[in-house]
């Protein structure tokens, strides 16, 4: 049953960011974005503060593709979150999935799901944090659901598989969303918007 509901979560996720996704063109100014965000948010995956529960903060490695949704354009922000899920297989050690389900159960919407913080645009403060919380728990999400179905067996001893996934994933994801959370409140979203368009 638990492999069902998320299963189900996983392709409803994908079937809508999809359709969200349509008349995106891919020009060079998108492709160079999208390329810049994509590395940004790797590198930034590889610094890691671990946890004495075995979890990881990373160095804001959810602002890359948060800034790309907010200043430029939330379909963007999908493709390149999909793009960075298949390159995180190759190049971050410890992100090589272990069963097949788990790639498009994760890989694919952990990142991509940052695509929503630019939902409903930046004119007001509550839309940039409503919009941003929804991408960061959709994100985090997607590893809570990915470690209770594939990883219970590193459940710590008393914990079941998704009590171990909720508390190690929200220590982790959890916490470095809700720090990038708070940062994305105080920049300058509407200025960097428009320098962006200026180019």
């Amino acid at each position: 049953m638990d492999v069902l509901l998320a299963s189900a979560f996983t392709v409803v996720y994908l079937l809508v960011t999809l359709r969200l996704c349509k008349g995106l063109r891919l020009t060079a100014k998108n492709l160079c974005l999208g390329g810049i965000m994509c590395a940004a948010t790797l590198v930034l995956r590889t610094i890691l503060i671990t946890l004495p529960n075995g979890s990881h903060i990373s160095l804001m490695a959810m602002l890359p593709l948060l800034l790309l949704s907010l200043v430029y354009d939330p379909r963007l922000a999908f493709v390149s979150g999909w793009i960075t899920g298949v390159l995180a297989c190759f190049l971050l050690a410890g992100w090589q999935p272990i069963h097949w389900a788990q790639f498009p159960m994760e890989h694919l919407i952990c990142f991509s799901a940052l695509g929503y913080a630019g939902l409903w645009g930046i004119d007001s403060k509550k839309k940039v944090m409503a919009g941003s919380a929804l991408a960061i728990g959709l994100s985090v999400l997607s590893h809570i659901l990915a470690g209770g179905v594939f990883f219970g067996q590193f459940a710590w001893e008393g914990y079941g598989p998704w009590a171990y996934s909720i508390i190690a994933n929200l220590t982790g994801h959890g916490v470095e969303g809700l720090i990038t959370w708070i940062l994305i409140g105080f920049m300058p979203l509407k200025h960097m918007k428009k320098a962006i368009q200026r180019r």
